[in-house]
């Protein structure tokens, strides 16, 4: 795609030489007499660069530039001056000129110029590319009860001063409701800085934390701030808490509790302003009864408790993790797209996913990369993405150990509820409505096979007693 160049110019000699000179090297250009039709051009044309006269009849290139501005803040324009001054320089740059040429023209300035002016386009749109493919990276996917119940209960806490205690199993994305609620606080422009409380070794984990003084222990060759000074002003997420020991969770409390950070043989304490975000998924309530987590810093992290749910508690999610993980993978320099059919998304629907969002997104790049045809397929699930049995309640995989044929039946008959009323997030009509069955049918079997939605009941049909045709 050519960039496109507007020239403003009240002289028509200056149009037609510029214009000719930039047809010429291959960009597609388009001018304007004065200010008025330029500023209407660049709303139809929307240029990349403009070029564009100080001196014009009616209003000048000064008050054009300001206008432009105002109707696009990224706009990149470069200013002509047949006899420019340094006072004329000045307010044009601290308009938002880009740079500024004086007449007559010189055609090598002109080119190096305009290859400045687009490098540095390039490099924003870059910049725009990546910021956004980032936040895409950390997206919260999912219109489950229970994801929606997480998203609403982020809303209200982002924008509040108060610490965070995030819960849930390894891959269920705790990190990203960490970042979520980073990214909505007041504090979204300032640093977010993770530590990996499981990946540093005991003896290390303070000193990444706190920081250090040059020769305070082996290794120490130069001073060096620790987590807590890099995220002043901003959010510290402590991932994976419950794996810090006993003595850097008492400095830790210490932080929280005066806001002040000393570093590993220093004596000099540096003031912190820090929001703490923590995540674990260990029972906490076990950890402080063996003597592994303190109940004082419990009680300080945990102001605001989230539980993030794992994934077979949310499976009607999986098709648009699918489509949001498909897109993410086949993106710019990624894998080859395909597509996927229904019956390959109905066996990933099946499994229990014990490694959670985290083992989905690895097993679609799998299925990606592996399979040979356009479309991602129910065989190619079955061939690459294994055959383990699920064993969380409701798992087919469970069935082949029942001892008995009857056994089978009830069991299967329990899986295959248990699965349909997840993926109409336990509306009893909707599923009743979808399976064909009358609601007082429905009714009876979930009580027989006591089935219990989690995080609440099912969502209850007030007429179903009067459905007829039970077994």
């Amino acid at each position: 795609m050519s960039r496109k160049i507007l020239i403003v110019d009240d002289e028509q000699g200056i149009r037609a030489a510029l214009g000719q000179l930039l047809e010429f090297e291959g960009y597609e250009v388009r001018t304007a007499a004065n200010a008025v039709d330029g500023l209407a051009e660049y709303a139809r044309f929307r240029p990349h660069l403009v070029f564009m006269d100080v001196k014009m009849a009616g209003i000048d290139g000064l008050e054009a530039l300001k206008k432009l501005k105002e109707q696009d803040a990224n706009a990149i324009v470069v200013m002509i001056s047949g006899h420019a001054t340094i006072q004329t320089a000045v307010e044009a740059t601290h308009t938002g000129a880009y740079d500024i040429l004086e007449k007559p023209l010189d055609t090598d300035r002109i080119l190096v110029t305009l290859r400045n002016a687009l490098a540095h386009l390039d490099l924003h749109e870059e910049n725009v590319r990546l910021r956004d493919t980032v936040h895409s990276r950390f997206d919260i996917v999912g219109s489950a009860f229970v994801i929606r119940a997480v998203t609403e209960k982020i809303a209200l806490v982002a924008k509040t001063p108060a610490r965070v205690l995030i819960t849930g199993e390894n891959g269920t994305g705790k990190e990203l409701v960490a970042r979520a609620i980073h990214a909505q606080s007041t504090r979204a422009k300032a640093a977010f800085v993770e530590v990996n409380c499981a990946a540093i070794p005991s003896e290390l984990i303070e000193s990444e934390l706190f920081g250090h003084i040059k020769g305070s222990f082996t290794g120490a060759v130069s001073d060096r701030a620790g987590k807590f000074e890099q995220a002043d002003g901003g959010t510290l997420f402590l991932d994976e808490i419950g794996d810090m020991s006993l003595a850097a969770q008492a400095k830790v409390l210490r932080v929280l509790q005066d806001g002040v950070v000393t570093r590993i043989g220093g004596s000099k304490t540096v003031h912190v302003d820090v929001r703490v975000l923590a995540a674990t998924n260990k029972n906490v309530d076990e950890e402080i009864a063996a003597g592994r987590f303190r109940e004082d810093l419990y009680y300080r992290l945990n102001v605001v408790p989230i539980h993030v749910p794992p994934l077979r508690e949310r499976r009607e999610d999986i098709p648009s993790l699918i489509s949001h993980f498909f897109a993410q993978l086949t993106g710019p320099g990624g894998l080859t797209p395909r597509s996927i059919t229904d019956d390959a998304v109905a066996r990933l629907q099946q499994r229990d996913w014990p490694g959670n969002v985290r083992e989905l997104r690895n097993t679609l790049e799998r299925l990606l990369i592996l399979s040979a045809g356009p479309r991602v397929t129910a065989e190619d699930v079955e061939r690459m993405a294994g055959r383990r049995a699920d064993s969380a309640e409701g798992g087919l995989g469970s069935l082949l150990d029942v001892p008995t044929f009857d056994d089978f039946k009830h069991a299967a008959e329990r899986a295959y509820l248990l699965a349909k009323l997840r993926l109409y997030d336990w509306n009893v009509s909707e599923t009743a409505r979808a399976l064909d069955m009358p609601r007082s049918n429905l009714y009876k079997k979930i009580e027989r096979y006591g089935l219990n939605r989690e995080g609440g009941p099912a969502t209850l049909a007030p007429n179903a007693a009067s459905d007829e045709g039970d077994e």
